[in-house]
């Protein structure tokens, strides 16, 4: 007599996917929690004190429910990406995905831009009193503006810079001094720089991940990473901007490392000139060094690290010469830090109110995808152990690859140099959070990808973002 064992794996590999998907369902509902928990708190420690200085905690936001001409258009663009991102991004040729990302990116970045309307949405978000086009006609007279930059940062200074300008290394402002020299002035050049230069993000992304890890795990990833509700602040923050030049770095350094170039000499060099560029643009760029590191440890190389240096030193020393001292703006700007409202927004509150931030901007299936990563983190970190050789699970290295990314947050999040305002801070690390979303099983990517675009349409159109 014989019996047929081939139903008993399959049912218990069905239960233990079913186990899965629950797990993911309590850690999204456990991140949505976490959001209220900060959203209650937070409006009422605000209302008691107003020692927050936000509208709507843990958001730098209003309550302002509102439709505009975005709306349709972001619409269109979440539904077009839900239905038919998965299987475009499975069978596009790899180049044609890149471009295609980035396309469809800035699209959505446009969109949830625009339901705020032009003027709102993109043209007005840098020329407020705290940004950097109302500085454009003091860097005229490019050297003495350079030399005596340190010296207007301090809230007490004369003529001293507004927040953002005084907030930044000079490389942040004179990209849109260097617009406006080339005939791109005003906010309406600005704003669309943000929003072409920051969504290339996408692409550089997935660059980079199907180097590290490979490509089918970057297709898989490819949707969530256009849908990200991050979108929402690329889209009106110099940050996204910011974001953009980190990430290219890196996906540079990730060709570099495993040689997935032509010319990995010219792509160590060029990812030192952008990592340079990087740290002149914000002073919290110094973080992104861990995950450069991550990409080191998985490659299991340090070929690139010379040239990487090279290139990272030719900045340092242009501005340097110009007369920019990094070191002492650093210093500078962490007095000026506790000059203005960090001085009273209490610790306490924001170093777990920034994690309800993150999952705004991130999005529930990036926490549901964050928790396959932490949970396949023990294996992942065991296998890395010089005497266990490179890791060969794209999965493994996807795992060391967030987990970096995760470091690099929760350093800055423990620094207390980032309370509040993380939501668009914080964009240069949650652009590659939602890489974690490639461990969601293929058949629940929709529900995954509509979640995503729920929430990003519900924020912009529920609330008046500040940046």
């Amino acid at each position: 007599m014989t019996f047929r064992t081939t139903p008993r794996p399959a049912s218990r590999a069905g239960s233990q996917g079913c186990a899965g998907r629950r797990l993911d369902l309590t850690a999204a509902v456990a991140g949505a929690l976490l959001v209220i928990v900060a959203a209650v708190v937070g409006t009422v420690i605000e209302r008691a004190d107003g020692s927050l200085h936000v509208n709507w905690p843990p958001l730098y936001a209003s309550w302002f429910p509102h439709l505009g001409p975005g709306t349709p258009a972001a619409l269109v663009v979440a539904v077009v990406v839900i239905v038919h991102g998965p299987p475009l991004a499975a069978r596009l040729p790899w180049r044609r995905l890149v471009l295609a990302g980035w396309a469809a990116g800035m699209a959505w970045t446009g969109a949830l831009a625009l339901i705020d309307g032009w003027r709102t949405g993109i043209a007005g978000r840098l020329t407020t009193a705290y940004e950097y086009l109302t500085v454009i006609r003091r860097f005229d007279d490019l050297g003495p503006a350079l030399r005596g930059f340190t010296q207007h940062i301090l809230d007490n200074a004369p003529d001293h810079w507004p927040a953002h300008v005084a907030g930044h290394p000079p490389a942040a402002v004179l990209t849109f001094v260097g617009l406006d020299r080339i005939g791109l002035g005003g906010g309406g050049w600005a704003g669309i720089w943000c929003i072409t230069v920051g969504t290339s993000a996408v692409a550089a992304v997935l660059i980079a991940l199907r180097a590290l890890t490979d490509e089918p795990t970057a297709r898989r990833a490819a949707p969530f990473l256009v849908l990200a509700p991050a979108a929402v602040w690329v889209g009106t923050s110099a940050d996204g901007y910011f974001a953009a030049v980190a990430a290219w770095s890196l996906a540079l350094l990730a060709l570099a490392a495993t040689r997935r170039t032509r010319h990995p000499a010219a792509a160590a060099l060029v990812c030192g000139l952008l990592f340079g560029l990087t740290c002149y643009l914000s002073y919290g760029l110094t973080l992104i060094a861990l995950i450069a590191a991550a990409i080191l440890l998985l490659t299991r190389t340090v070929r690139p690290v010379p040239l990487v240096a090279a290139g990272a030193a030719v900045v340092a020393a242009a501005f340097s010469l110009a007369g920019f001292s990094w070191w002492e703006g650093y210093h500078l700007l962490v007095e000026r830090y506790y000059q203005g409202a960090a001085a009273v927004r209490p610790y306490a509150y924001w170093v777990w109110g920034n994690l309800a931030c993150t999952v705004l901007i991130t999005g529930l299936a990036t926490v549901a995808g964050l928790r396959r990563v932490l949970g396949a983190a023990p294996a992942a970190l065991r296998g890395l152990r010089p005497s266990a050789g490179p890791l060969r699970s794209p999965s493994d290295r996807l795992v060391v690859l967030v987990l970096a990314v995760l470091l690099a947050l929760l350093a800055a999040d423990l620094s207390g140099m980032s309370k509040a305002e993380t939501e668009r801070i914080w964009l240069p690390f949650a652009v590659w959070l939602p890489t974690a979303c490639a461990m969601l099983p293929a058949a629940r990517r929709c529900p995954w990808l509509t979640a995503q675009a729920v929430l990003a349409l519900l924020v912009n159109h529920l609330l008046y973002t500040g940046w």
